[in-house]
């Protein structure tokens, strides 16, 4: 199984007057975090998508496309791209671009996104959302088959026997559909033959299994169930004691999760929601090394996953204290994750 980490950029946005120098400072961590992810030996960093004041991340590739002049290994992905508010030809020159920098490094993941910024921002209508997403889906997949192709659709000129420039290190980028629970999202991953990413931050996740079924079942019926591929995205921080991750994980989080749900009419996050939530099969992994391992185990014992992200920082976090937790996970959690399921393969 792959581990990886993935983020948001989130940071203070309460910035000085004229220069950002927080927004500075942040990206110069920022980098730093992706290259000590890589010289530990992870193998995923992802950047999500987000055109909010709380995040630095509006333009992914151009941050991965830094990261990768720093990293030698590691998979540098989008987590995710919204793609129904972007051009895919544009999105796919971009990490194609990538891939040519990282010398074949680059991922996408496609979704639509937890929020809805993107579409007044670049001028598009709301009840078009379901249609956008598959129209411009559709067309990135088409792009990555070959360079030169016929399209048509409603929500973008058509292609007419055009070639788009430049072509990928690896000739394909890895395209990744990325979900948040809905059965029509399974059903259309599996049929389409796409890696399937699950974002679990809420709930309890043995909940999911019945979604990650109809996603294998919709692969098999349409002849590829070897591209069945999945990945476990959650919300992770890591410290020496299950007290101590707590007590630095919990502000920032409380204060991001809060602010959010007021927005989308949910109630504030309460201590006692938190750690209800870290309890050994709720959906966040905070706490000593063993038992976030414990938890990665157990999200694997039901869903069989081929990859799990970690996103570390959830609203404003200490960069020191994100990259003892990105070490630990990468010295310690990840070689036990892969030695245990290893084991359990061989037996």
């Amino acid at each position: 199984m792959e581990l990886g980490i993935y983020s948001f950029v989130d940071y203070d946005a309460q910035t000085n007057e004229g220069k950002n120098f927080k927004g500075q400072k942040r990206m110069v961590e920022l980098i730093e975090e992706i290259k000590l992810a890589d010289e530990v030996g992870l193998e995923v960093f992802g950047i999500g998508e987000h055109h909010r004041k709380e995040y630095l991340s509006s333009s992914p590739a151009i941050i991965l496309a830094a990261a990768a002049s720093v990293t030698k290994n590691i998979k540098l992905t989008s987590a995710v791209t919204v793609l129904s508010s972007d051009d895919p030809v544009r999105v796919y020159q971009q990490f194609a671009t990538l891939d040519l920098i990282s010398k074949g490094r680059a991922e996408i993941m496609a979704g639509r996104g937890s929020f809805i910024e993107s579409f007044p921002l670049f001028g598009y209508d709301l009840q078009d959302y379901d249609e956008l997403f598959s129209e411009k889906l559709d067309l990135l997949v088409k792009l990555n088959e070959k360079g030169n192709i016929k399209w048509t659709g409603k929500h973008r000129p058509d292609i007419n026997d055009l070639s788009i420039y430049p072509r990928p290190y690896n000739n394909k980028i890895p395209i990744w559909l990325a979900v948040g629970g809905t059965p029509q999202s399974a059903i259309r991953a599996g049929k389409m033959g796409l890696p399937l990413a699950l974002a679990i931050i809420g709930g309890a996740p043995d909940k999911f299994v019945p979604f990650i079924e109809l996603y294998r079942e919709s692969a098999l019926a349409a002849g590829h169930p070897e591209k069945a591929i999945v990945g476990i995205n959650s919300h992770v921080y890591i410290s020496e004691n299950s007290k101590k991750a707590a007590d630095e994980f919990y502000p920032g989080y409380a204060e991001i999760m809060t602010n959010i749900g007021r927005e989308r009419g949910w109630s504030g996050m309460t201590h006692e929601h938190f750690d209800l939530m870290r309890s050994p099969k709720g959906s966040l992994l905070v706490g000593s090394t063993q038992e976030v391992i414990d938890k990665i185990l157990y999200e694997h014992e039901l869903f069989g996953n081929d990859r799990f992200l970690a996103q570390m920082t959830v609203g404003v976090m200490d960069h020191e204290k994100i990259m003892h937790s990105i070490e630990l996970f990468g010295t310690v959690v990840a070689p036990a994750v892969k030695k245990a399921i290893a084991n359990k393969n061989s037996k």
